[in-house]
């Protein structure tokens, strides 16, 4: 069975995303875990909703969150959003870059708006005061990427290993 999972085999090239095939998994509705540096140096990782904001991905938080507080004294980022349960269905994007404090309220209500589209319900006017509500006293984490690594396992052609 080990061969048939690509042990020993350097098949990176094979599974790796086209840049459409990233932004259509990342406009799918999953959760991000969202790594950043603590102060001691340890790394802070947390599950988030993500929405988008100038074509980036962005997270919204309170503004005095350990996460925000964390990127204000070092940008560096890592976002993660993974799915599959089984090897031959594992696919997954990881953005590395630097994190940019939003707090422009304007540019807060796109990342809002987005977010709140893709998790809750497809925004209309008549949304605007729990899009408010969920934005109050927050900023947005704006994900600038330097490298995204993605993988695709389906791409192998492997047999299905999920039990009958």
């Amino acid at each position: 069975m080990g061969e048939h999972m690509g042990h020993g085999v350097k098949q990176r090239d094979r599974v790796r995303m086209t840049e459409q095939e990233i932004a259509d998994f990342l406009a799918e509705r999953h959760s991000m875990t969202m790594s950043t540096l603590n102060a001691d140096g340890s790394i802070h990782s947390v599950g988030m909703w993500y929405g988008f904001i100038e074509g980036e991905v962005g997270l919204e938080s309170k503004a005095r969150a350990q996460k925000v507080l964390n990127v204000r004294r070092n940008s560096t980022i890592t976002c993660l959003v993974e799915a599959g349960e089984y090897y031959e269905e594992l696919r997954g994007v990881s953005i590395v870059g630097k994190a940019e404090v939003v707090e422009e309220p304007e540019r807060i209500w796109e990342l809002g708006v987005s977010v709140f589209g893709r998790y809750a319900a497809p925004y209309t006017e008549e949304m605007r005061p729990a899009v408010e509500m969920m934005l109050n006293k927050r900023v947005v984490i704006k994900v600038v990427p330097d490298r995204v690594v993605s993988w695709d396992h389906r791409k192998l052609g492997l047999p299905s290993t999920r039990p009958s």
